[in-house]
């Protein structure tokens, strides 16, 4: 263990999956204190008491830890990763993004696919080499199980939709999904992301204020699906992140596979 110019010590990240009701707590309490005290986020069955954010597709899902082993046993989760599989979404009922989006077009292609949701870092571990290492082991995971097709929602911070015109405009008309691939914003917290025609957006703005998560998604050819949606519960405006493995190319797979796209 050496100490940083800081004089903490260097992390020492390793990352597993959840493997009792210790370690999926210990990721709900990650998820609170990012979601809930830091973005100001609710729902139904978020435990204020306990200071842990839970909801009912915890119970079917896999969940990927990153650890810091440098810290005390009860605190050493500093990401975490949702992994639903098609088979966990049948025991849930349906899959977590079916609430915002119409999946059918994913689901129908007939291939093999795997969301991604409650994805989160401990700020002191953004932008460092924390999520590299969760981007290797989902990665391993999803050449291993054969995945085809990752997708998921991914959040804005806030619900004002005149704040995020520049950017929701500029995912419109340069990443939207390909039809066969494209999920749809469904029911009343919908809201259409082609606020501004491509000649008056700013794409400095509408990429300074796109968080790191979704922009390195489309660093390695991610897109997004057909319009937002505005979680009022969570305080976050949503968008369907989509990723085709096959039509992925070769600079964009060595970001993937090696954890890069940061």
């Amino acid at each position: 263990m050496h100490p940083s110019p800081t004089g903490k010590p260097q992390p020492e990240f390793s990352v597993r999956f959840a493997a009792d009701d210790d370690d999926l707590r210990a990721a709900q309490r990650l998820r609170y204190r990012v979601f809930v005290s830091e973005m100001g986020s609710d729902g139904p069955l978020v435990d204020h008491a306990s200071g842990i954010e839970v909801d009912r597709f915890d119970a079917f899902g896999n969940h990927l830890l990153l650890l810091d082993n440098t810290r005390a046993k009860d605190d050493r989760v500093v990401g975490v990763y949702r992994l639903m599989t098609a088979e966990g979404a049948a025991a849930a009922g349906r899959f977590y993004s079916a609430k915002e989006y119409d999946l059918t077009p994913i689901l129908a292609s007939g291939r093999k696919v795997l969301e991604l949701g409650r994805s989160c870092l401990d700020p002191e571990y953004r932008g460092g080499l924390g999520m590299v290492h969760l981007w290797n082991a989902l990665a391993d995971y999803v050449t291993r199980e054969g995945v085809e097709i990752l997708f998921g929602v991914a959040s804005f911070p806030g619900t004002e939709i005149d704040r995020l015109k520049h950017a929701l405009s500029h995912l419109n008309h340069a990443f939207l999904a390909p039809a066969d691939l494209r999920a749809t914003a469904i029911g009343a917290n919908a809201q259409r992301m082609d606020l501004l025609p491509p000649d008056q957006i700013d794409r400095r703005l509408a990429m300074v204020s796109t968080p790191p998560l979704i922009k390195a998604y489309l660093k390695i050819g991610g897109y997004v699906g057909a319009g937002a949606w505005v979680d009022h519960d969570f305080n976050t405006t949503d968008v369907c992140l989509i990723l085709d493995t096959a039509r992925m190319n070769e600079s964009q797979r060595q970001l993937y596979t090696k954890g890069t796209a940061r």
